[in-house]
């Protein structure tokens, strides 16, 4: 196996490209596999997944087909939680989906998230701009609306004249329009994974800013709970980061994980597969990934 990217996102949660679209770009680009990881929601596996068996039924029929690859789809997801005040995601990777206490556990995550958007529409609107959550999911429909929706929406509309502008005058973690969403803790995420038969992976350390103390407490924690992997290969990481996370995950028997954190049009410069350019997740991470996928328990057992 060559290339893997196992980090990526679909305009089902902020991503540009549809879950079918990824497949074809991917292809594109050479990928052997990529997982697709929106956040909170797993509304574009499906798609992804039965897009990519049609291609390679297509193949098989038809001896001119293009000759790419058809990569092969990963069913995961991206948990947005809170540690000590920090938003640390926690990726979850050959995730039983289907499964229907998970299914439930998602629609919660949902309802909290139209509640907080609810909320924030109220205060956008008290600034002076003129967005409902209902005009959100007209614009962007069958996402999972997060703020940089906001950000798109207020660009859009002629409000702010750049992304960053949105999020500095209205979006960010400090600015009069925000208001937090509840969420479970990166623990809980972790459990809730395990429990659908996925492999919990911490994302990005780094972009969380810890020190080298905090970060190995939430590690020592997380893998009291069950996780089984760090994000040590990602877009942003320089060569110093990549063998700090190595050598963390080295520490407390964690296996590797890597991907690109590809929004499409959302992340300018950022591709899928090569990040910023460096980039390179070895087919050999994936497989390592799956030789740990915990079994899973039959209906009758």
């Amino acid at each position: 196996m060559g290339m893997v990217d196992l980090h990526v996102h679909s305009c089902r949660s902020d991503g540009t490209l549809t879950p079918a679209q990824l497949v074809d770009y991917a292809a594109q680009k050479g990928l052997d596999a990529f997982a697709l990881t929106d956040h909170d929601t797993v509304e574009g596996l499906d798609e992804a997944i039965q897009y990519a068996e049609e291609l390679r039924l297509q193949k098989c029929q038809d001896d001119t087909a293009a000759r790419e690859k058809v990569p092969l789809v990963i069913p995961g997801i991206e948990f947005s939680t809170e540690y000590q005040g920090r938003d640390i995601h926690v990726l979850g990777l050959y995730i039983d989906y289907h499964d229907a206490a998970f299914a439930q556990q998602l629609r919660a995550f949902v309802d909290s998230r139209i509640t907080r958007n609810r909320k924030m529409c109220a205060l956008l609107q008290e600034a002076g701009i003129s967005v409902t959550y209902e005009k959100l999911l007209e614009e962007f429909p069958d996402a999972v609306i997060t703020r940089a929706h906001y950000a798109q929406y207020l660009f859009a509309h002629g409000y702010v004249k750049s992304l960053p502008e949105a999020f500095d005058r209205y979006l960010g973690d400090h600015c009069p329009c925000f208001v937090p969403r509840e969420k479970v803790t990166p623990a809980q995420a972790v459990r809730l994974i395990l429990s659908v038969g996925g492999i919990p992976i911490l994302a990005h350390p780094i972009l969380y800013h810890m020190s080298d103390q905090k970060l190995e407490e939430l590690t020592a924690q997380l893998k009291e709970a069950g996780l089984m992997g760090i994000e040590a290969v990602y877009s942003t990481y320089n060569a110093a980061d990549e063998r700090r996370m190595r050598a963390l995950a080295s520490k407390y028997g964690l296996l590797i994980s890597g991907g690109s954190d590809f929004h499409g049009a959302a992340k300018p410069g950022l591709d899928l597969g090569t990040g910023y350019g460096r980039l390179f997740v070895p087919g050999s991470v994936l497989e390592d990934l799956e030789k740990a996928v915990p079994k899973r328990q039959s209906a009758d057992s």
